[in-house]
């Protein structure tokens, strides 16, 4: 019980902190506006599908890419913490470690999921639709969220590791730009090089990418069946590829802030 007050008081006092900064949110999804935009009516005209169909496909990977940028708040906010002194404020309260680092993420977890509902507004704007019942949209949605918290932990890793904020910014990109545009995210992988192919169709992006889009029922009519077993089972393999993400970050990010607080 005495863990949970922790944890509850400080996942509230980081949400209340990210709300006295309305513009984490409106950058958040100012930028996947901005690509669903050009995307759909530039470069959607050069596609084969057709635009509303096009448009639909797209929506999906747009909200992957962006769960994939805001995970970057969770390190961001820890090495923000860090050098301001607030995690020596934290050390010296008899406050467990996993709690800190849980706090943020959960709270990431909440800003991740406003910034969903608006990206899904856009998405009904442009003509999106989900095609299938309720409980596959609910399911779709926490797939999303779920492998968004997984990469929350891979960032508080990264975050409770590099001596600034900035080094994470920049080194995030170097890694989440490559796996968000190697992968079904975008386009089908039919026209890509065989190794690029090989990369993009075991990208964990494109495992959540495809089971969302089954659950919603976004998947064209005319894609082939994948002869990839992580794709013909983009679900169980989203699911499975987060919680692996979690089994191996949750352990580590908690053991560096305990030892960031050693040295």
């Amino acid at each position: 019980m005495k863990f949970l007050n922790q944890l509850g008081a400080l996942t509230v006092r980081n949400i209340l902190k990210s709300l006295r900064n309305p513009d984490i949110i409106i950058f958040a999804t100012a930028a996947p506006v901005a690509f669903a935009l050009l995307f759909a009516y530039v470069f959607g005209s050069a596609m084969q599908m057709s635009g509303d169909i096009y448009r639909e496909y797209l929506l999906v990977g747009i909200l992957a890419q962006t769960m994939l940028m805001t995970s970057t708040n969770t390190g961001i906010g820890l090495a923000m913490d860090n050098k301001h002194g607030m995690m020596d404020r934290f050390r010296s309260l008899p406050v467990k470690p996993v709690a800190v680092v849980t706090a943020r993420a959960n709270s990431d977890l909440v800003m991740n999921l406003l910034v969903i509902a608006l990206l899904a507004l856009v998405g009904l704007s442009m003509g999106w639709r989900i095609r299938t019942g309720p409980v596959e949209a609910v399911a779709g949605f926490a797939l999303l969220l779920l492998f968004a918290y997984a990469l929350s932990w891979a960032s508080a890793y990264v975050g409770l590791r590099v001596r600034s904020p900035e080094v994470l910014s920049n080194v995030s990109m170097l890694i989440l730009l490559p796996l968000a545009f190697i992968s079904t995210a975008f386009v089908p992988t039919d026209g890509m090089t065989t190794p690029m192919r090989v990369v993009a169709e075991w990208n964990p992006v494109s495992a959540v990418v495809t089971g969302v889009r089954e659950l919603f029922g976004n998947v064209p009519e005319s894609t082939p069946t994948p002869d990839v077993l992580a794709l013909q089972h983009p679900v169980l393999f989203g699911v499975a590829w987060s919680v692996l993400l979690l089994l191996l970050f949750v352990p580590l990010a908690t053991r560096s802030y305990v030892k960031s607080h050693i040295r």
